[in-house]
């Protein structure tokens, strides 16, 4: 599933290959990822435009051209990608953007999330909705302001979109490994040593994941267990739990993190 670190794997490759390039053609080949737009539109949009430098804000792609922005948001199974001229297909691709060269394409499998346009910052802040700062811009003043009268579980407030941008169920479940916290630790729980922990952990997590262009199975990390049959705890070997906290599948260690 893309998180944080994918789709800042996707800005990063399209950062190289796409700015100044101009469209040619747009085909949607599934319609089905068109969010709040259709395909007529989407061609009459963004034909003749030039792609400027591609920005992110948590898992939101943001593709703005010398008009419109074309959005993306990957949900499980997305990858928006630079194919040059000739390049083979690399999966089900719902959408293909003809370039001066080369091609941007759309591959997804379960088309949970998809593709919108939007005609001004304005319209893009709107289709985004009300999200909290990007989860890689927070520093520690402002990650105890933003859990300062929280009163949700610590995981299930780390995943609100709206509190901080970026963060899913892989990251939540590592940093808070990383710290020895439960998953459903009361943020009002929580003393002024341990939000810090949390923050130094969020920070190292990601700066990792994102050079890894994804949320990796390193060893001595949880992420590199915790889809084996019967997992344990990298740190002290104790059986690693597995449940629903916060309506998501967690992991976690029951003598590292003891409730």
């Amino acid at each position: 599933m893309p998180e944080l670190p994918d789709v800042e794997g996707f800005r990063r490759e399209l950062a190289g290959t796409l700015p100044g390039r101009r469209v040619h053609h747009v085909e949607v080949r599934d319609p089905g990822i068109l969010r709040n737009t259709t395909a007529r539109a989407l061609e009459r949009a963004l034909k003749g435009r030039r792609f400027a430098a591609p920005c992110r804000h948590g898992k939101w792609l943001i593709l703005p051209t010398d008009g419109p922005t074309l959005m993306i948001h990957s949900g499980m199974t997305g990858h928006p990608y630079y194919a040059p001229d000739g390049a083979k297909a690399e999966g089900q691709e719902r959408l293909v953007v003809s370039l001066d060269r080369g091609e941007l394409r759309y591959l997804d499998q379960r088309k949970l999330r998809g593709v919108w346009l939007a005609d001004c910052d304005e319209d893009v802040a709107n289709v985004m909705g009300s999200l909290g700062p990007d989860a890689m811009d927070i520093n520690l003043a402002e990650f105890r302001a933003i859990l300062a009268g929280r009163r949700g579980g610590l995981k299930a407030t780390l995943l609100d979109q709206s509190v901080i941008a970026g963060l899913g169920n892989l990251l939540v479940d590592e940093i808070c490994w990383r710290t020895r916290l439960p998953p459903s630790r009361p943020v009002t729980a929580l003393d002024a040593d341990e939000i810090k922990q949390l923050h130094t952990a969020m920070r190292r997590v990601l700066r990792t994941a994102i050079r890894h262009g994804c949320v990796p199975g390193l060893p001595r990390w949880l992420t590199g267990v915790r889809d084996e049959p019967d997992p344990s705890c990298p740190r002290c070997g104790t059986r690693l739990v597995r449940g629903k906290v916060g309506g998501r599948t967690s992991v976690w260690c029951p003598h590292c993190q003891p409730r």
